[in-house]
């Protein structure tokens, strides 16, 4: 006889919960997709696989403490336990060796993605000094976009006082979609503020 187990209060909530941003993309971006690729299968609808967000450190080679800050805060950001990256070849002009520690990331997928880019779309890119969009270049021409961050101090679910330094971040987004103009339509339907172009 199965064991049957029994949900707790948060589980059974936490089942029923849905972004903001994934209630958007289903009921407004994927028909608009549908319409302007004219895509008749839905499964065929391009969507948001995975995002990576990745911190490298050239200086944690010198100072471990860098790197342990590092995937501390990142874990903070994103919710989700950073991973320790390494080196995969020896560089000696760097005065790196293969297997050193040299940065920290994070792939988030599911519920954590889509909360993920809503913070980033809604609260932290409208906080960049001097922001005018984001350049349409960084598309790796499958589909995948990626965006350099240069102060990490955007999002506001940082606590400033704890940092020591500013860091810089890469957020790959990684999607289904075959083609740029595919995921450009995907991502600029889900509020991510590309540059008009002139």
């Amino acid at each position: 006889m199965a064991k049957e187990t029994k949900k707790t209060g948060s589980e059974q909530a936490g089942s029923s919960y849905e972004s903001r941003l994934r209630k958007h993309y289903q009921d407004e971006v994927v028909p608009s997709l549908q319409q302007e690729f004219g895509i008749e299968n839905i499964m065929a609808v391009p969507r948001i696989n995975k995002i990576v967000v990745n911190v490298g450190l050239g200086e944690a080679t010198q100072n471990v403490k860098l790197l342990d800050d590092a995937a501390e805060e990142l874990t903070q950001l994103t919710g989700q336990r950073a991973v320790i990256t390494r080196a995969r070849k020896s560089i000696a002009n760097f005065k790196l060796r293969e297997g050193m520690p040299i940065g920290c990331r994070v792939t988030l997928r599911g519920r954590q993605m889509w909360d993920f880019l809503d913070r980033l779309i809604s609260t932290a890119l409208p906080r960049v000094r001097d922001f005018r969009g984001i350049p349409t270049k960084s598309f790796d021409g499958r589909g995948n976009f990626t965006l350099g961050i240069r102060d990490h101090l955007i999002f506001p679910d940082l606590d400033y006082n704890k940092i020591d330094k500013p860091k810089g971040l890469n957020v790959t987004i990684v999607t289904s979609a075959e083609r740029d103009d595919q995921a450009l339509h995907l991502l600029r339907g889900l509020g991510m503020p590309f540059r008009k172009a002139s």
